[in-house]
């Protein structure tokens, strides 16, 4: 299924970029290429997420889907209005947020390698009292409160309870809040009571899903689960079976967490659905060989879609999908540069690879916003797009960016294009307001990479917004398709 891209039809396709208003310069080494930013339109978008009704949040099936089973993707302020009163406090919320997820992606990587269990961080029961086909759903921005997440609409139970769950790459176990609660965090919909559903099943501690677990433990015969995600947040409960129905599709006897006792960066969202590569995701309990999303802007009130076992469309660029022996849930690129302007940078050939130790590489995730790179490879690339930008205004740095611009008197501006290249040419440009974004209400816009001291390097949701991302399992490809939401 490789898509083969000679050098001409490579040239081609730049200059007919889907991403605005780009052209080539005629003394590129590899197709340089400049892309318009539509300050305007940026900014207006910022005052976006003051203005959602969460009542009107669209419910229904996306009716262009390929995908017989849809569930539909919102952004997080169209499902709960932002307690934020401006748009750089609710900057600054995401950014803390997102540097908090990092973090927690990067310690489990860390711990993996060394072989310890995220549950080793905090004791299981944690002082708590409690008892014990082709699918496509549509696609909510979390980030909108901080988290860099997505949400979709899910059924849980028969008959269906309808809640919103984070979309996450970076996980397996499937969860939600459920009564009784010994601790739980505030959501939109009302928390799930397990008696409420036939189809509710405990798993005993001697069948499969159980011992997949990183971390369980056994109480009268019943598997109780827990999930720590390195940065605070966790989710202790019974490890289940339920009934899971996405549009108007249902799957039965899917594993899933019926946490008692939850905490940390989930607000709004009932619970979190595992995209991820372990034996436990969502993909991997349904044998799924495909499944694509594409994330809308993070300040849309539109959707899109999750899709399961949907072909790769025809014009995606692809790249290799790699696993570390250490850790499965992760998706590893096969990511062999990045330029600016059309210009490689100088960085190591290394600088994204897996070494023998499991450290390295860089991932694509669905629930981290900003893209991470190692220091030295972000310094390049942070030098190259200053030197293809002089001539418009600096400004001050804005948390964890370091490079920003006053656009206040801009309605337009042209700038380098940024493009991720994989193996066998293959060639990604993103277009401008997937690299600079706003960061207030008042024309400031900042690069949207940041630096990582870990080894772990990371494509964010920022720069995968408005491209469909799929995860062709059986074949080990990614590919990326351009304006398919």
């Amino acid at each position: 299924m490789w898509l083969l891209f000679h050098v001409l039809s490579a040239a081609l396709l730049f200059a007919s970029s889907p991403f605005g208003d780009s052209r080539t310069t005629p003394h590129a080494s590899i197709s340089v290429t400049t892309t318009t930013l539509d300050v305007s339109a940026s900014i207006q978008n910022t005052l976006k997420p003051f203005s959602f009704d969460p009542r009107t949040t669209p419910q229904s099936l996306i009716s262009s889907s390929s995908s017989s089973l849809a569930l539909q993707l919102h952004s997080r302020t169209s499902v709960q209005r932002t307690s934020h009163n401006d748009y750089k406090s609710l900057t600054l919320a995401r950014l803390e947020r997102d540097s908090a997820r990092v973090r927690s992606l990067a310690a489990r990587l860390d711990l993996a390698i060394r072989g310890i269990a995220t549950s080793d961080l905090k004791p299981l029961d944690s002082g708590s009292e409690f008892e014990a086909e082709e699918i496509q759903s549509p696609i909510v921005s979390g980030s909108s409160q901080g988290s860099g997440e997505y949400f979709s609409r899910v059924g849980i139970g028969k008959p269906p309870s309808q809640v919103y769950m984070v979309l996450d790459t970076g996980s397996d176990v499937n969860w939600l809040q459920c009564a009784p609660c010994a601790d739980c965090y505030q959501q939109a919909d009302p928390i799930f009571e397990p008696t409420s559903s036939s189809s509710y099943s405990p798993l005993t501690c001697n069948t499969k899903q159980c011992q997949s677990l990183d971390e369980s433990e056994c109480r009268n015969n019943t598997c109780l689960y827990e999930v720590s995600y390195g940065d605070g947040s966790y989710t202790v409960g019974d490890f289940v079976t339920e009934t899971v129905t996405l549009g108007s599709a249902s799957v039965d006897n899917i594993a899933i967490g019926c946490g008692h006792n939850n905490e940390g960066l989930f607000v709004g969202a009932a619970g979190l659905l595992g995209l991820g590569g372990g034996l436990l995701s969502f993909p991997s309990q349904i044998n799924a060989s495909t499944f694509s999303y594409c994330l809308v802007d993070r300040d849309s009130g539109s959707t899109s879609t999750l899709e399961f076992d949907s072909s790769l469309p025809p014009n995606a660029v692809t790249a290799p999908l790699l696993r570390n022996h250490e850790l499965d849930t992760f998706y590893y690129l096969g990511l062999t540069g990045i330029s600016v302007g059309g210009d490689l940078l100088p960085i190591s050939e290394t600088a994204f690879k897996i070494d023998e130790s499991g450290n390295g590489g860089i991932i694509v995730d669905s629930g981290t916003a900003v893209t991470r790179l190692q220091t030295e490879t972000y310094n390049a690339l942070r030098d190259a797009f200053v030197r293809g930008t002089r001539a418009l205004s600096p400004t001050d740095g804005v948390a964890l960016f370091d490079t920003c611009y006053d656009f206040s008197s801009r309605s337009s501006v042209e700038v380098p294009t940024v493009s991720f290249h994989f193996p066998e040419g293959k060639v990604l440009p993103l277009p401008a307001k997937n690299f600079l974004i706003p960061v207030d209400s008042n024309g400031t816009f900042c690069f949207a990479f940041a630096p990582t001291s870990s080894s772990l390097s990371i494509i964010g949701n920022v720069q995968q917004q408005g491209t469909r991302v799929s995860f062709n399992l059986r074949n080990s490809l990614v590919g990326f398709t351009p304006n398919k939401c």
